[in-house]
């Protein structure tokens, strides 16, 4: 098989199995993007983030990350649903916690679909990623096609918006590549004037991570600064204001994923349920949700820091 039938095999499956957009892109050193991220860590623009530190040399090159690899296949599953928390007045959790932890719904199906690859091609070695290892997702999948890289700094497909998980294959399969598309986001100011904590950049594309709402609910680990008080606009787990106010995102489509259907009982949750919750809830309501990252502990000083 040439490496275009190679190519139109992986990605006709990967649309079969639900994902959205899937481009391809040479593993190679990613120069431009070290730059920009060795000045992001020196401007302490990661916070307590420090993780974000480590394996540099693996985070700017796949070939480090994973030996011989050739090909960096980025992948887009949609996560946007259907319906929102009911009660305006209550505290607010990012769409894409609603329903089970995308690291294990998206990677089982990265996994399978390197399976059939083996299965159909021979063998070829390669590792899944989906947000667990110093990969730079949304710059593969700039490079890829798969959408551009926003003023907010998320990646926007011009057909579907910004509410996607992002995922790579890397492997040690050579591929037809596909090329980077045009930004559209123009002069267009609402991600950056909406962010109630100032955490977008003045004229876009770099994000203060220290300084963003979903930074302070989920990876800060300890209280949650006072000059921040009155400014979350009700976020107790991620935020989804920069996703909200994009155009683009009049594009989204309901995802048709089961897994990410919320607990029942979560949409109707009223503010006063929230502020409530015991711990015997929390643990029901998300036993496989990703919010269990922040504990019972760190959803509860949230919640109270709302108040």
């Amino acid at each position: 098989m040439s490496k275009a039938a190679h190519t139109k095999l992986i990605k006709d499956k990967a649309f079969e199995m639900g994902f959205s957009f899937v481009g391809m892109a040479k593993a190679a050193f990613m120069e431009t993007e070290a730059k920009h991220l060795e000045m992001w860590l020196n401007q302490n623009n990661h916070g307590q983030m420090q993780y974000m530190e480590n394996y540099f040399d693996k985070r700017v090159d796949p070939t480090k990350l994973v030996e011989g690899s050739k090909s960096v296949i980025s992948l887009v599953y949609n996560y946007f649903p259907e319906n929102s928390q009911q009660d305006p007045s209550a505290p607010k959790i990012a769409r894409y916690a609603y329903g089970k932890d995308y690291h294990f719904v998206v990677k089982e199906k990265l996994r399978n679909l390197l399976e059939f690859i083996n299965a159909q091609i021979g063998e070829v070695h390669g590792r899944c990623f989906v947000d667990s290892a110093p990969v730079l997702e949304r710059d593969w999948a700039k490079r890829a096609g798969v959408g551009w890289v926003g003023k907010n700094t998320l990646l926007i497909h011009p057909k579907q918006g910004s509410y996607f998980f992002l995922a790579e294959l890397i492997i040690d399969l050579e591929l037809e590549y596909d090329g980077p598309i045009k930004d559209h986001c123009g002069t267009c100011t609402k991600c950056i004037d909406a962010c109630p904590t100032d955490a977008i950049a003045e004229e876009g594309y770099v994000l203060d991570g220290s300084k963003c709402i979903s930074y302070f609910t989920i990876e800060l680990k300890e209280a949650i600064p006072t000059d921040y008080k009155d400014k979350f606009e009700n976020w107790a787990f991620g935020c989804d204001i920069c996703q909200e106010v994009c155009p683009w995102n009049r594009f989204s489509k309901p995802h048709s994923e089961p897994e990410f259907e919320p607990h029942p009982d979560l949409l109707t949750m009223s503010k006063r349920d929230w502020e409530e919750i015991t711990h015997e809830v929390f643990n029901e309501l998300f036993r496989k949700s990703a919010i269990k990252r922040t504990k019972y502990s760190g959803l509860k000083r949230n919640i109270e820091f709302l108040k």
